[in-house]
């Protein structure tokens, strides 16, 4: 059965961090339906004065946060000691768990175009220890086709094989399609589904979607997606449904108001940082 649009969310320009603009498109509102996905933010600007104040040092718990950077830079600090920057293609993959401190630096560039997720912990994990992950270039496979190419940025691809995440199961795909051509990506009935348009308009499912829009697919084995008569760049993501209570308050998203409100009191009492891991 072919997978149809069930939901479209277009995407708000909005400011963040120190006063970072970018477009907001998923959020608060739109977590049953995007589950298990929590926010998308994109980036796409060649004004370095619209993003070089960054994103200074601040905490989170409960998720994992995953930064696909196709053009610019991004450079990671956190509580844990890591520090590293990613650039021109690659990903920048944290999982916050019990709790972490981090901060993200946004180099002036020519471009700086690509996304952030939200990505919701299972309840059994929303204490994990933090982690931080990047996904280099060197790590990220190019499939080239007739009608593109796919860039395989996480989890498995007809065989294919890249990062996998260590708590929720997530294909991450980015694909790019030549003008007036399509693809038909197989997908497995039970998996949520969502499309980004991170470039030009594409259609999906048969709909026309515009640049910076975010769609929810409704159950299915496949979908088709098809190019203008212009170049089209989407994102494609997988991964399954929590349906679990999702409580969230600023950097923090856990299960339970009691959760949210401990959150909050470890930051006062400075027993938020309770477990270090790098792997």
């Amino acid at each position: 059965m072919e997978r149809k649009i069930k939901q479209q969310v277009k995407g708000y320009r909005t400011q963040d961090g120190a006063g970072v603009n970018l477009v907001r498109v998923l959020g608060n509102s739109t977590v049953q339906e995007y589950d298990p996905i929590l926010m998308l933010d994109s980036f796409d600007s060649t004004n370095p004065d619209d993003y070089t104040a960054g994103f200074p040092m601040h905490p989170h718990r409960g998720i994992e946060t995953i930064s696909y950077v196709y053009r610019g830079y991004m450079t990671h600090k956190d509580s844990l000691g890591n520090e590293d920057t990613i650039g021109d293609g690659e990903v920048q993959w944290m999982t916050a768990g019990s709790g972490i401190m981090h901060e993200e630096k946004l180099p002036a560039a020519d471009r700086l175009l690509g996304v952030q997720l939200w990505l919701n912990l299972p309840a059994k994990d929303k204490m994990a220890p933090p982690a931080y992950h990047s996904i280099k270039n060197s790590e990220i496979e190019e499939i080239e086709f007739n009608w593109g190419k796919l860039r395989l940025l996480a989890g498995k691809f007809e065989g294919r094989k890249g990062y996998v995440s260590k708590y929720l199961p997530l294909d991450y795909y980015d694909i790019h399609l030549n003008s007036k051509e399509s693809v038909i990506m197989n997908t497995d009935s039970e998996r949520s589904v969502m499309v980004f348009t991170l470039l030009g308009d594409a259609y999906i499912g048969g709909e026309l979607v515009e640049e910076k829009t975010a769609v929810k697919l409704t159950t299915g084995d496949y979908v088709e997606i098809k190019s203008t008569d212009k170049n089209a760049q989407v994102l494609f993501i997988s991964s399954i449904l929590l349906n679990e209570p999702v409580v969230w308050g600023g950097p923090i998203v856990m299960n339970t108001k009691e959760e949210l409100n401990k959150a909050f009191d470890d930051l006062k009492r400075g027993t938020f940082i309770q477990k270090t891991i790098s792997y």
